[in-house]
């Protein structure tokens, strides 16, 4: 039964489900299991023969033609080009062998759509680049080389193969943006786009995903998948509910589930998503009366408060752990002796005292959250977002709200929960783009078999990367920058500063008030109208302050006279665990061939620092730096990849450790028979 057949038949019962459908809806991908021994090695080759330079070349030349053939469609008029998008189009609906062959028709003539429809010609690097990601690579491209327009080339081929395909974006602002600046393009090209966002009411979200092209988050999908999933029950299996519905047809006539399905992903900002975000488990949870809990989170804390770091307990900034020793028990043991219930049980209590210092000792206000309304609202480290609907595990977040003398909220138990990481193993066919991959390469191919290709800028890359500047003392390098700061406005030149947390950017946003300068200021509590902030930020004499969230997804472009000034300059108050994110804000300046120049401050005192650097040789470092020492600077630039390096295997052995539990639960619960993964 084709694909068109079955359009015409729900167009004319729109509440039928036909069993194909029904099918698809539920259908999951069995992601194989990561290779191990010899086959690992032998898969990691594969990889680097999937990376090498040559297939770059390869692209390049196909590009090259396809963008030449791409002229011959001007002189056609709309009705013509289009009559021949609906040839295309049928030989990638019906699938029938050797239809890759008409690629590079296809291609051209999206190019033309596109130039027509949007007025932007796509250049042979964004072909380059639509022809990577139809072969399931993750693309590098560069800040401003046209990610968004690059992406549609292939989202058309994925949706006129009439399987369900999902454009997955780094939050409902760029979807919806998306979704819409987009959509004349896939109106040409007979394709229907629509997008999901957290505000949506449920019939209007099934009504989104039923569209060929459809613009969401990663959040958006495994919460509508993990609901589809507690709807259904144990009627996950298809063959199961087709025959109850035989049974009782009535049931056949009504859509329960949200989504159409999971099949083909393109996925932006890949590298947030995929590395970044894939140890944060999805959760679908409901609130569990338990006063004796929410009694036990103040008391604890009050105990807490009493325990000397080093006297009664020791930390580990670099896992962020406590451990309790036996003076730390003793104590315990008597502050808990007319305390009744769980108070009892010494290894309950000690468990309940050691989050409350965990929350005491690594939980930061305006750094891994903030105070709204209040309530404990958590901030991504990564992008500096709020995360307001999201709650930490196994007594942390009543721990925080008991640190900040806030009402306890009611524990949560968890109905479903999954991890982005298997979820987006669970796709047939994926691919995506980024800005910065190459140093997360290997990893990527390992879990989800995506090779990276670097694709090359439009125009020449002249960015300047100014040597960092170190300190011994967070002091000295906030007045330091602060004095580069007064220096470039000076000369006229828009200025982004790049902070690790709101606290930062706060704390930086005063210094330049009390100067007199004006600034713009963007993080997770002043976030409104961000992407006007960031669009705004290469103006001619404009300062712009921002967390790690500084508008992905939206273009700085430089104002009038302002490249020949130097262009953008970024700073970055102080260097991330990953080098990924000091490439992701560095990236913000020079995009399309403009100037612009970077620099990063550091001081040792550093959160990567403390976390990272063993304590003796951080002392060394800020006795040479204060001495101004020769070979000072080298042994911090040393000290700072050895930093990196340890906080990047302890990320990828957190999200070693997130595969390894889905791969547990999967085990664990397979007598089930069903999909689902708590």
């Amino acid at each position: 039964m084709g694909p068109g057949f079955q359009a015409a038949i729900a167009e004319k019962v729109p509440d039928l489900i036909l069993p194909t459908q029904d099918y698809r809806q539920t259908h999951l991908t069995v992601p194989p299991k990561l290779p191990k021994g010899l086959d690992a090695i032998a898969h990691g080759l594969a990889g680097c023969f999937r990376r090498r330079k040559g297939n770059g070349h390869a692209y390049k030349y196909k590009a090259d033609k396809i963008s030449g053939d791409a002229t011959n469609f001007k002189h056609l008029s709309d009705r013509r080009l289009k009559n021949r998008l609906a040839d295309v189009r049928d030989i990638f609906r019906r699938q029938a062998h050797g239809f890759d062959s008409a690629l590079p028709q296809a291609l051209a003539l999206l190019v033309e759509v596109a130039d027509r429809t949007l007025h932007k010609r796509p250049y042979p690097v964004q072909i380059m680049g639509a022809l990577a990601m139809y072969d399931g690579c993750l693309v590098e491209m560069a800040t401003g080389e046209g990610k968004s327009l690059t992406a549609c080339l292939p989202a058309v081929l994925a949706a006129w193969t009439g399987r369900p395909f999902h454009f997955v974006t780094v939050n409902d602002y760029l979807s919806a943006r998306d979704a819409d600046e987009m959509q004349p393009f896939y109106s040409f090209c007979g394709v229907s786009v629509g997008c999901t966002t957290g505000e949506m009411d449920q019939q209007t979200r099934r009504e989104n995903y039923t569209k060929g092209v459809v613009y969401t988050t990663a959040k958006e999908l495994v919460a509508d998948l993990l609901r589809d999933q507690l709807v259904l029950g144990t009627m996950q299996n298809h063959t199961r509910r087709l025959l109850r519905e035989l049974l009782n047809p009535e049931l056949g006539r009504k859509r329960r589930t949200v989504l159409s399905g999971l099949d083909t992903v393109i996925v932006d900002e890949a590298d947030s998503v995929l590395i970044d975000e894939a140890v944060t488990p999805l959760i679908i949870s409901r609130s569990k009366d338990n006063q004796p809990l929410l009694d036990a989170c103040q008391v604890s804390y009050d105990i807490a408060s009493c325990l000397k770091a080093g006297e009664d307990y020791t930390t580990d900034r670099k896992y962020r752990e406590v451990t309790i020793n036996e003076a730390g028990f003793k104590k315990i043991e008597d502050h808990a002796a007319q305390l009744h219930g769980m108070w009892r049980g010494s290894e309950r209590r000690a468990e309940l005292v050691k989050q409350a210092l965990t929350a005491r000792e690594f939980y930061r206000r305006d750094q891994q959250y903030v105070i709204q309304d209040d309530k404990v609202a958590i901030v991504d480290e990564f992008t500096g977002r709020l995360m307001p609907d999201r709650t930490w595990r196994h007594g942390l977040h009543q721990a925080v709200e008991a640190k900040e003398r806030l009402s306890v909220s009611a524990p949560s138990e968890t109905l479903a929960r999954m991890s982005f990481q298997r979820f987006l193993r669970l796709f047939r066919k994926i691919s995506g783009m980024t800005g910065t991959a190459s140093e997360a390469a290997g990893e990527l191919w390992q879990i989800y078999n995506l090779p990276v290709l670097k694709i090359p800028t439009h125009k020449p890359d002249i960015r300047e990367i100014q040597p960092d500047r170190v300190f011994a003392t967070v002091e000295e390098k906030w007045k330091t920058m602060v004095q580069e700061i007064e220096t470039y406005q000076q000369t006229g030149r828009p200025i982004l500063i790049g902070t690790r947390s709101v606290k930062a950017s706060e704390r930086l946003a005063a210094m330049l008030r009390e100067r007199g300068m004006e600034f713009n200021l963007l993080n997770a509590v002043r976030h409104t109208k961000e992407a006007r902030i960031v669009a705004a930020a290469g103006e001619l004499n404009r300062i712009t302050i921002s967390t790690n969230m500084a508008g992905r997804g939206t273009d700085i472009k430089l104002g009038r006279g302002v490249a020949e000034k130097g262009g953008l300059h970024v700073i970055a108050s102080e260097r991330h665990e990953s080098g990924r994110i000091d490439r992701q804000l560095f990236g913000r300046c020079a995009r399309q061939g403009d100037p612009g120049t970077a620099r990063a401050f550091m001081s040792v005192e550093d959160e990567l620092f403390k976390r990272f650097v063993p304590k003796t040789i951080r002392k060394q470092l800020t006795a040479a730096l204060r001495r101004r020492r020769p070979g000072a600077k080298h042994i911090a630039e040393k000290a700072l990849r050895h930093a990196q390096r340890t906080a990047q295997r302890h990320a990828y052995r957190q999200r070693k450790n997130v595969y390894a539990m889905d791969t547990w639960l999967e085990s664990a619960l397979s007598f089930t028979g069903s999909n689902k993964v708590f």
